[in-house]
C-alpha cells in the first residue's frame, strides 16, 4: 500500500463515523487531522488480517447539495422528511497479494473507488430527530484508483441503518448501526474471487466468479466530538455463507472482523453556520 491509498482508506472511515448533532446549527466545513489504528481482512474471504497505523483527515461539510458527514460523502438530489435520493460514494482499500497466501503469485487487488445513485427511506425518527431508522438502498459502480483507472462492477448494497446521536448515560456519544446483504455483478465478484487458468496451482483452481450474494455486513459505529477534537470507533462483521462465491478457492474464510479507532483535531471551520437536521 502506497502511502497516498493508505490516506484514502482511513479517510472513508472516518467520514463513515463523523457525527453532528440532529437539530442543531453547525459549521457549514470543518477540517482536521488525526491519526488511527485499523485491522481488516486482506479481502472479504480471506484468511488474512492486515494492520494499520495511518494519518487520518477529518473533514464534514453540510452544504445544501454537497454533503460529508457520519453517513458518507454525497449529493442530494431529493431531502424530503421521508425520503432522499443521493449520489454516494465509497473507497476500498487495497491489499497486495504477498498479504494474502491464497493470492500468492496474483496481482494485487488496487483500492477502488466506488459512486453511485443511493436512496434512503427514514422508517422511524424521534420527535427530537436524534434517533431514526433508514433503509438504504446504494448502488455504485467501482472504479481502481491507481493507474489508468478499471471499470471492476457494480455493488449493491442494501442496508438497516440505526442512529443515536446521543447516547442515554452518555451525553455526545453517538451509536450508529448498520446491518445488509451485499450483492455484486459478475465483474465485481470476478475481481476479487475468480482465479484465470495462467494462476491456477494445484492447490487452486481456476474459478469463475458469477454475479449475485457475496455475504452479509453487520457494523457497529461509535463517535464523540470534542470541542477540538473528534474520537470514533467501530468493529464490523462480515459472513459469506452461502454466497455465490462462497466455493473460490479464495474464500479461505468466511467470518470476517474488522475495526478501528481513530482520534482527529479540528483546527479549521467556517465561519458560516447552517442547521443540520441528521
Amino acid at each position: 500500500m502506497n502511502p497516498l491509498q493508505g490516506i484514502l482508506a482511513a479517510a472513508a472511515l472516518v467520514l463513515a463515523a463523523t457525527s453532528a448533532q440532529a437539530g442543531e446549527e453547525k459549521p457549514l466545513w470543518e477540517v482536521g487531522i488525526g491519526a488511527g489504528a485499523f485491522t481488516f481482512p486482506a479481502y472479504r474471504g480471506s484468511d488474512r488480517n492486515s494492520n494499520w497505523f495511518l494519518p487520518v483527515p477529518y473533514f464534514t461539510y453540510h452544504g445544501d447539495f454537497f454533503k460529508a458527514d457520519r453517513h458518507g460523502i454525497r449529493g442530494s438530489f431529493l431531502d424530503t422528511d421521508r425520503l432522499d435520493f443521493t449520489v454516494s460514494a465509497f473507497l476500498s482499500p487495497p491489499s497486495g497479494s504477498d498479504n494474502a497466501t491464497a493470492r500468492a503469485g496474483m496481482p494485487d487487488l488496487k483500492a477502488t473507488f466506488e459512486i453511485g445513485p443511493q436512496v434512503d427511506v427514514t422508517l422511524w425518527r424521534s420527535e427530537n430527530r436524534a434517533r431514526f431508522v433508514k433503509l438504504r438502498l446504494p448502488l455504485r459502480a467501482a472504479f481502481t484508483v491507481e493507474g489508468p483507472p478499471q471499470d471492476v462492477g457494480w455493488v449493491f448494497h442494501p442496508n438497516l441503518n440505526f442512529d443515536i446521536t446521543d447516547l442515554p448515560g452518555l451525553p455526545g456519544w453517538n451509536l450508529g448501526l448498520v446491518a445488509g446483504p451485499i450483492f455484486g455483478n459478475q465483474r465485481q465478484n470476478a475481481y476479487y474471487y475468480s482465479v484465470a487458468p495462467q494462476y491456477a496451482t494445484p492447490a487452486r483452481p481456476a474459478y469463475e466468479a458469477a454475479s449475485g450474494y457475496t455475504g452479509s455486513q453487520f457494523l457497529v459505529g461509535v463517535s464523540r466530538r470534542f470541542q477540538k477534537f473528534w474520537v470514533g470507533g467501530f468493529a464490523s462483521y462480515d459472513n459469506m455463507s452461502g454466497a455465490t462465491v462462497a466455493d473460490s478457492p479464495l474464500v479461505q474464510d468466511k467470518n470476517n472482523f474488522a475495526a478501528g479507532i481513530a482520534v482527529s483535531w479540528i483546527f479549521g471551520e467556517s465561519s458560516t453556520r447552517v442547521m443540520v437536521d441528521d
